[in-house]
């Protein structure tokens, strides 16, 4: 099924949301969310970490596209409208967590990646985790959509609002502090 989904265009699905009628656009939306579930839940979980989490985000990133789908313009690619509603659904939690959590926050008590049962990773892949924990946000966006979803810069750039020159500066950035936590932790 994964490789029929591949092979259905973005603007096929669009065809099926902007139709008249509800059998229609459920079968899109259906389209859709089957298309680039799994994309998007990665891309998130990378950011949230935690699988139960991950997976409210991805719910609220479409219900969110549900709700917008009329509105979009096709100015970007649908990818890159639904990635850009899942990082900024991602930011929000993650600023919802921050403020809730304040004060484990500031004990240094973070999430405990160990303790997830979903994650099951080497000890490189942990300091890896480790390392994204550390950068700030930015670098860390920018590096989980170019390193691991293996996104354009052109694409990271309409997802994001930022000029492709600044981006490649963060990702470079974001690796060079990456190395050099995994060098120092001794994992390297």
């Amino acid at each position: 099924m994964g490789t029929i989904l591949a092979a259905i265009k973005d603007e096929e699905i669009l065809s099926l949301l902007l139709q008249k009628g509800a059998t229609a656009f459920e079968r899109g939306f259906r389209l859709l969310i089957e298309k680039y579930q799994e994309r998007l839940y990665w891309h998130i979980r990378r950011l949230v970490l935690d699988h139960e989490d991950a997976n409210d985000v991805v719910q609220n990133c479409f219900i969110k596209a549900y709700r917008g789908i009329e509105g979009f313009e096709g100015k970007s690619s649908l990818y890159t409208w639904l990635y850009r509603i899942a990082t900024n659904e991602a930011l929000t939690f993650l600023n919802k967590q921050k403020k809730r959590n304040a004060e484990a926050l500031d004990s240094g008590n973070g999430f405990d990646l160990t303790a997830d049962p979903y994650f099951d990773g080497d000890d490189l892949q942990l300091k890896l985790q480790q390392a994204l924990q550390q950068l700030p946000e930015k670098q860390r966006l920018v590096f989980n959509m170019r390193y691991f979803d293996e996104m354009p810069y052109g694409d990271i750039s309409a997802v994001l609002d930022t000029s492709v020159g600044a981006l490649k500066a963060s990702y470079h950035h974001a690796a060079k502090k990456i190395e050099a936590f995994i060098r120092e932790s001794g994992a390297y």
